[in-house]
């Protein structure tokens, strides 16, 4: 049975995938798309039920197609974002196949290209476009051993608070998710604790305009990528209840027990950091620079928007940002169940090629890997700051398919115009 052969082979159908295969289209690249699963699976099937876009609908999308039948201001639910991914993919007529899974992908010796092993038989394709995206694989550090009795999940694997045990919840990591779901559980009824580490807490709206739009506006979302080692900045933002800035104070005086970053476990007892007056105070010092920031911006435009004094007000620091606490016993405080909002690592085990550092992160340029031939897509600050969104993946596609066929033009050449007569025939 012979050998399947293509141009590029794009490895993963969500965002990242689909919008490479568009711009490969437009560029004439001959390309198959691999899913293992179905196309945007992890909006389908990952995460919590309540969960919405953290951006607005006019801003996070791709170019091409606006979200059918809500408001541009919506937030919408996850399951709108799916279906968006899934009507892109048919509009641009992406050939994506489901249920296919890549098991190895190397090199072929004494030829150009790759062997790409799949679950469907084997492929030979001339690059690869690892298009996996950077929420490969949730991470629960190792701190309570799962024989303690206490229900722990990764906050991808969180539903709603009806399929927790009854009880109080320990939420760890203080990003859109943990804080989102703390949220939701305080609003349920729930005794929460929250732990709080290192973030960035922009303003939901600020002088009648969303932060995405101000973060536009003041050409922070082009902001390039930082030093190796720096990219990973928490943010903690939320679409959630029609979008409100994620705020520790107010959710302490709803009555979310906040905590400084978990450090360890022992005889029942979590332990944590005295670190959460100064990450809060960083938090608020992130605020207050982007408020000054649209400030600037509208006295050296002159453009006239609304002022906001109230966005300056502080909330009273409750009693567990004063009074922080330094360690939990989770029995006494009948905490049945921790939720670890703490990541996601990458995984590019099935790409054999020496593609990568010591740490498994891909070594690449905007993109371009040391390694020819081999293209990543959807990376954290992969380009600039806005890589991880739908509007910057796409943008980030655009550049690596015009990497490609740059490359494609080059191995056309034939050579016949390096033959140049003498200067003096």
């Amino acid at each position: 049975m012979p050998v399947e052969k293509t141009d590029t082979l794009v490895v993963g159908g969500g965002q990242a995938g689909i919008a490479v295969s568009e711009h490969l289209s437009n560029a004439d690249v001959p390309h198959v798309v691999l899913e293992k699963n179905r196309t945007a699976e992890a909006w389908r099937t990952g995460r919590w039920d309540a969960l919405v876009a953290n951006g607005p609908a006019w801003h996070d999308r791709f170019p091409n197609l606006e979200f059918d039948g809500n408001d541009p201001d919506e937030f919408v639910s996850k399951d709108c974002v799916a279906q968006y991914l899934v009507d892109y993919a048919a509009m641009i007529e992406a050939p994506i196949r489901e249920g296919v899974e890549v098991i190895e992908a190397t090199r072929q010796p004494g030829k150009s290209g790759f062997l790409v092993r799949t679950s469907h038989g084997d492929i030979e394709a001339n690059r690869i476009v690892a298009a996996t995206g950077a929420f490969q694989h949730p991470v629960i550090p190792p701190i309570v051993p799962e024989t303690e009795g206490v229900e722990q999940m990764h906050s991808f694997h969180y539903k709603n608070p009806d399929r927790l045990p009854e009880g109080a919840v320990m939420v760890v990591g203080a990003g859109s998710s943990g804080a989102q779901i703390a949220d939701e559980l305080q609003r349920a009824g729930r005794k929460v604790f929250l732990s709080v580490g290192p973030h960035d807490r922009p303003p939901r709206r600020y002088r009648g305009r969303d932060f995405v739009w101000w973060l536009g506006v003041l050409g922070l979302w082009d902001k390039s990528a930082p030093a190796p080692g720096t990219e990973h900045v928490t943010i903690s933002v939320s679409g959630a209840y029609g979008g409100r800035t994620m705020d520790f104070r107010r959710l302490g005086g709803e009555g979310v027990t906040l905590a400084g970053r978990t450090n360890g476990y022992a005889d029942g007892v979590l332990s944590f950091g005295d670190d959460l007056q100064a990450n809060v105070a960083a938090g608020d010092a992130n605020y207050y620079e982007l408020l000054d920031m649209a400030d600037a911006y509208l006295a050296r435009t002159g453009l006239e928007l609304p002022q906001e004094p109230e966005a300056r007000e502080a909330y009273p620091d409750p009693d567990c940002l004063t009074n922080p606490l330094t360690s939990l016993n989770l029995a006494k405080e009948g905490v049945t169940s921790i939720i670890w909002a703490t990541g996601f690592r990458q995984d590019f085990n099935w790409l054999k090629v020496d593609a990568f550092d010591a740490k498994g992160a891909p070594i690449h340029q905007r993109g371009l890997s040391v390694e020819p031939d081999v293209y990543f897509l959807g990376l954290p600050w992969q380009s600039r700051r806005g890589s991880s969104f739908l509007w910057g993946v796409w943008h980030d596609a655009k550049h690596i398919a015009d990497q490609i066929a740059i490359q494609r033009s080059y191995l056309q050449y034939d050579g016949a115009a390096a033959i140049i007569p003498a200067a003096a025939e």
